[in-house]
């Protein structure tokens, strides 16, 4: 079985905002990068594509399964890690005491209103089940938060929170 996991382009937003759940569209100019991804997605050879329901998730794979001829599931348990009171807010206007308390309990901290990085990992493990009950070849297009923790599951590693996130617009294929 084939993986494909799709990080969206990049997002039309101040670089410095918090914005995991916000629903934000993709740049402007971002649409070389959609092609690029769609053409890649093309070269292989997969039954579906499950999406976040984020816009700038879904127009890369909206693009694909129309450009494929490919069923497309949007997927809520793909969405970003949900920051609660801290989205659209500036990194820097968010409380230093939030902050220190998330880097020392990523696991189990969520802020004001948000969601845990447990429950984010319960939400991605379910998603990985399913993959795997599927075993179908598909492309999973999403975020940082989500990707990073389905890569590891995918490679049959323990997943980490604290793990860089894959890059804006990179495709990286798994065979399992």
């Amino acid at each position: 079985m084939k993986i494909i996991l799709v990080r969206h382009p990049a997002p039309d937003i101040a670089p410095d905002l918090c914005y995991g759940r916000l629903d934000v569209p993709l740049r402007v100019d971002a649409g070389g990068a959609v092609r690029g991804i769609v053409a890649e997605l093309a070269r292989h050879r997969l039954a579906h594509i499950r999406t976040s329901p984020a816009r700038r998730c879904r127009v890369v794979a909206e693009a694909a399964s129309a450009a494929c001829g490919i069923p497309l599931h949007v997927d809520p348990r793909l969405q970003e890690l949900d920051f609660g009171a801290w989205e659209g807010v500036a990194w820097n206007d968010v409380p230093r005491a939030g902050l220190d308390a998330w880097a020392a309990d990523l696991h189990g901290f969520a802020p004001p209103g948000g969601e845990s990085g447990a429950a984010l990992l319960l939400r991605v493990a379910a998603v990985h089940q399913a993959l795997r009950d599927a075993a179908e070849d598909c492309a999973v297009v999403a975020h940082g938060g989500p990707l990073k923790l389905l890569a590891a599951l995918l490679r049959g590693m323990a997943p980490d929170l604290s793990a860089p996130a894959p890059a804006i617009g990179s495709v990286q294929a798994f065979t399992c």
